[in-house]
């Protein structure tokens, strides 16, 4: 196997031999990557003619693209029949070419290990589309969850697809694309956005318990707000109280689903410590998006998936979305005897959520004042993916370092590394606000925006700076976002891609500024002078 996709590849550099870092057997890597072959093999077929895309083709490429993002489908089987049905896809558009005596090769499924061997600059830019596609794909398949789609978006997919097969292409005609999935992400995050807001209601500022109550409950992980309503239709009135955990905490936020009484609270931390937090919870776990890590064991019975994510013997609920059997097991466990409080990583007690778009926006006057008469200096975005690899408590003391005058945005579960932490308040707001899911990503580039206009100036003139994190492909995609937004001056860790290579991390360096981060003490006299 080949894979170099996440941060925490081995030695920053691939994972290969037997297994990954992430878990995933050489096998399934493997099937990964015929899954992508036959992708581009589809893409290919359909050859930019939208009259050949079926009903559920668009679905299949963007379901595909989702299961081979990092932490998500680790099931061979769940892999193969996929890659049937990518196969079958194909198969009606163009039914006679696996059986022509004389193939012209234009729809046939490209071999990845023609992208793994090629020159290492065109490697790199063709990872940045393959990965950042991957991140859109899981944008994409959640706004669809609501009924949301954006032909724009559908068609991007198959036009970077078919770009990663062209072993002719230079660093000229790919750099072009490598910029555009950061623009069709953009699209693609509005219309997730629209269909959150439109089905649960704008995210209001929210206080969320870390008590977790005696008697029966489930915990509920991943990204899917919808798949949370479910539970909690399902569950009510039924005596089984429901948690959120890692990236369902900005779920507390949403009017359409704080209404529940039994949504009590939010159970645990980032993704990469839910082995430790989840081996004797005496609860079920549904996983709904990615983050799932190989189950140990002692508590693999307990564990449940559903949409993309599957792991080989563990429960799978299908798209019926019948909830039955997590809630079975809740009240067969029965939860903790007595209430248990728990705290954050840094041993405080309260969660605040729910500073989304229209929460920042809706005080953006007092905001602005604030910042005219000199009681906000800076505002930090201090947020991404959190992970395992060592390095990453930088981001806990940037935040403790950050000066009283400054105001700290932060989004997706790299904030559980300060989340808990009380940095007071600065003109009537906390100085931590947190926008939501690393899906809210489109909530911080609005606010930003909508603060350069009221300023007269560009992004890059205000008082922001951009202090990231990443792990998988959705920070890939909203990285490549800011970049087509213009925006300067990233500092980018806790390390650089293992696939950007030296060429175009000296483009990325000249043309935009990124920097490695250092040290917080360093990074923040650098940035404020």
């Amino acid at each position: 196997m080949f894979c170099f996709q996440c941060e925490q590849t081995a030695k920053c550099e691939g994972c290969t031999g037997k297994a990954g870092v992430c878990g995933k057997q050489s096998a399934t890597a493997e099937l990964q990557d015929q899954l992508t072959g036959a992708l581009i093999g589809l893409a290919r077929a359909v050859d930019g003619n939208e009259k050949l895309i079926g009903e559920t083709t668009t679905a299949t490429v963007i379901e595909g693209l989702f299961a081979t993002l990092t932490n998500v489908n680790f099931d061979d089987a769940a892999l193969k029949e996929l890659l049937d049905r990518v196969e079958a896809e194909k198969s009606r558009i163009v039914p006679n070419c696996g059986d022509c005596e004389a193939s012209c090769g234009r729809t046939d499924d490209y071999d990845m290990q023609r992208l793994w061997n090629a020159d290492e600059d065109i490697r790199s830019l063709k990872s940045l589309i393959l990965f950042g596609i991957r991140g859109v794909a899981a944008y994409a398949y959640h706004a669809a969850v609501l009924g949301c789609h954006d032909a724009a978006v559908d068609s991007f997919l198959y036009k970077a697809l078919c770009t990663i097969g062209e072993d002719e292409w230079g660093m000229d005609e790919l750099l072009p694309v490598v910029m555009e999935v950061g623009e069709v992400n953009l699209r693609c995050m509005e219309m997730l956005d629209r269909a959150n807001t439109d089905t649960f209601g704008h995210p209001a500022p929210t206080e969320v318990s870390l008590t977790v109550e005696k008697g029966p409950f489930i915990v509920i992980t991943g990204h899917d707000l919808y798949d949370l309503k479910l539970l909690l239709e399902q569950t009510e009135g039924k005596g089984v109280n429901v948690y959120t955990h890692g990236e369902m905490l900005p779920a507390h936020a949403y009017p359409e689903l704080k209404k529940y009484r039994h949504l009590k609270g939010n159970f645990g931390t980032a993704w990469q410590n839910q082995q430790k937090e989840f081996a004797s919870l005496p609860a079920p776990v549904l996983f709904t998006t990615n983050c799932l890590m190989p189950p140990k064991a002692d508590y693999a019975d307990r564990v449940f998936t559903t949409e993309v994510v599957a792991y080989p013997g563990v429960t799978h609920i299908g798209p019926d979305k019948d909830f039955a059997p997590v809630i079975e097991k809740a009240l067969e466990l029965g939860g903790f005897a007595e209430d248990q409080s728990l705290t954050g990583i840094n041993g405080g007690g309260r969660l605040m959520t729910g500073f989304a778009r229209n929460a920042v926006l809706g005080v953006a006057d007092t905001v602005i004042e604030a910042v005219r008469s000199g009681a906000i200096k800076h505002f930090f975005l201090v947020g991404g993916c959190d992970g395992a690899r060592t390095g990453r408590n930088y981001y806990t003391e940037f935040v403790k370092q950050t000066p009283a005058d400054t105001v700290v945005l932060t989004l997706a579960c790299g904030k559980y590394r300060f989340n808990d932490l009380d940095l007071g308040t600065i003109g009537g707001l906390p100085r931590l606000l947190d926008i939501g899911q690393c899906n809210d990503a489109y909530s911080a580039i609005r606010i930003a925006l909508a603060l350069a206009e009221a300023f007269g100036c560009g992004v890059n003139e205000l008082p922001l700076s951009m202090v990231l994190s990443w792990y998988e492909q959705k920070a890939v995609c909203i990285l490549l976002t800011l970049l087509y937004l213009g925006i300067q001056n990233i500092r980018l860790g806790p390390t650089l891609p293992a696939f950007v290579s030296p060429n175009v991390l000296n483009f990325l360096v000249e043309k935009y500024h990124i920097a490695p981060i250092s040290t917080p003490e360093a990074d923040i006299q650098a940035i404020l002078g």
